[in-house]
């Protein structure tokens, strides 16, 4: 699973014309799902998310963390983070899963998001999306869960 992560002062998602997801200050997240995810990706992503401290303290130091902030969250899926693009010129989507593994990782991610944040807003999976953000400091993360370390076992 791969995720960019912005954190915004306000991102908002448009689908034929109409907002269908908006967020205030906070993360918007690009979410790409590949074929071999299950939920222990989506888990482990977003508890990574929830705890980056990339907001600004009281002496602007970045240390605080999403909750911290009170922040929100825009959701998005965004299968083209598994673009192939070692052969020619036109990217191959093949490492991008399925619809039918894709969707429900991307709602499991989403309700992993909205058990710890008060707002998260959505696009619509797969639809033709238009995004809209004002990227704060700015702040780009690209996170992918092959190079995240795994939570330790407790014994």
């Amino acid at each position: 699973m791969r995720a960019v992560l912005q954190r915004v002062s306000q991102a908002s998602v448009t689908v034929e014309g109409e907002v269908v997801g908006r967020c205030g200050k906070g993360f918007m997240v690009l979410l790409g799902i590949s074929p071999d995810d299950t939920e222990a990706e989506a888990e482990r992503l977003w508890a990574k998310i929830s705890r980056l401290r990339v907001f600004d303290d009281d002496e602007g130091k970045m240390n605080l963390s999403l909750s911290d902030v009170d922040g929100e969250v825009l959701v998005i899926s965004q299968f083209t983070l598994f673009a192939d693009t070692r052969r020619g010129n036109r990217p191959s989507f093949v490492g991008a899963a399925r619809p039918e593994i894709a969707i429900p990782l991307y709602e499991r991610f989403c309700t992993l998001a909205a058990a710890d944040v008060a707002h998260v807003g959505r696009g619509i999976f797969g639809a033709d999306m238009q995004v809209a953000l004002v990227n704060d400091g700015p702040v780009t993360i690209c996170l992918d869960t092959d190079e995240l370390a795994r939570p330790r076992r407790s014994s």
